[in-house]
């Protein structure tokens, strides 16, 4: 039989589990009688865990939430994935969570046994991070908060607006998802004034409180993600391209990042690449990467650039 505080920690490390155990069955587990896992179950209540029970034959215990956050008991692979979330996190684009972070995570280091301790720091001494090319912009983790609680209540969120092109206006939306692209942050959502489904980048959100009325909720209009690349791809590019692609649209696909920009079948051997970036040079990189014959239809611009490239290629090969 474990002794009581070895036991104890059995208990809590089952509790921990999201079901509902029975007496019986933790008493199995930890090979004692059923009176003596009601008496654990008030120790771990007396120190703060909050253990919920039920009567009855579908009865039994399960963890619930406290008003305090007690200590966590977590396993070998969890400790190491917690470890380096919070580093991960450190480095992040929300706003202020990197001191944070690293709080919590010299608390954690702290009581690592030593063997994970060692797979930590070798992860960590051996991994190098390759800054973005250009700061992401940053996002305030009341703002998140705010917009995550509006989902889940399905509340209208009134809020103000700065523009790409650094107009602002006041919106009145019906919030669904909050979806996390790189170090960037967007909000799907249904604009009622609009009657159309609309994406906005959260770093460009300033909530106004309170919150309106709730509003009953609407079916998806597809897949999330896709509306948000969708939503990128139009709007936030100073310079827009469409490029016919003399190969299937699938082959593009596999070629291209999803936020380079939208493939469009355009028959069985070519499509039409809908891409843009802030400068024309980028779009023509991204186009010789495809490694495929391709013809600009729009902007001549861009035709322009690729033939003052071409000649400067032929130079340089001599």
């Amino acid at each position: 039989m474990l002794e009581t505080s070895a036991r104890l920690l059995r208990l809590l490390s089952l509790l921990q589990t999201p079901r509902d155990w029975t007496g019986a069955e933790l008493a199995e587990r930890l090979a004692v009688s059923t009176r003596t896992v009601r008496n654990d179950v008030e120790r771990l209540r007396e120190l703060g865990y909050p253990v919920h029970g039920t009567r009855g034959a579908v009865g039994g215990y399960r963890l619930g939430a406290g008003a305090a956050l007690p200590p966590l008991l977590l396993d070998d692979e969890e400790a190491v994935a917690v470890t380096v979330g919070l580093r991960t996190a450190a480095g992040g684009s929300v706003a202020g969570i990197e001191e944070t972070s690293l709080r919590a995570l010299a608390k954690l280091e702290q009581v690592l046994p030593h063997r994970l301790r060692r797979r930590v720091t070798a992860l960590h001494t051996h991994t190098v991070r390759v800054p973005h090319d250009q700061p992401g912009p940053t996002v305030d983790p009341g703002t998140l908060s705010v917009i995550g609680a509006a989902c889940r209540d399905r509340e209208r969120l009134r809020f103000d607006y700065v523009r790409h092109d650094g107009t602002a206006d006041r919106r009145d939306v019906e919030p669904y998802r909050l979806v996390n692209w790189g170090r960037r942050w967007y909000l799907v959502a249904f604009d009622p004034s609009r009657d159309d489904w609309r994406t906005f980048r959260v770093d460009r959100i300033s909530p106004r409180t309170p919150s309106g009325p709730r509003f009953a909720a609407r079916e998806l209009p597809g897949d999330v993600v896709d509306r948000v690349r969708h939503g990128v791809s139009s709007a936030a590019w100073r310079h827009r391209a469409r490029v016919r692609v003399h190969a299937p649209a699938e082959v593009v696909a596999d070629r291209i990042n999803p936020a380079v920009g939208i493939v469009e079948p355009a028959g069985d051997a070519t499509c039409l690449l809908h891409t843009g970036a802030d400068r024309l040079e980028t779009i023509a990189v991204w186009l010789g990467l495809l490694d495929l014959d391709f013809t600009v239809e729009d902007p001549p611009e861009l035709a322009d650039l690729l033939r003052t490239l071409a000649a400067r290629y032929l130079r340089a090969a001599g």
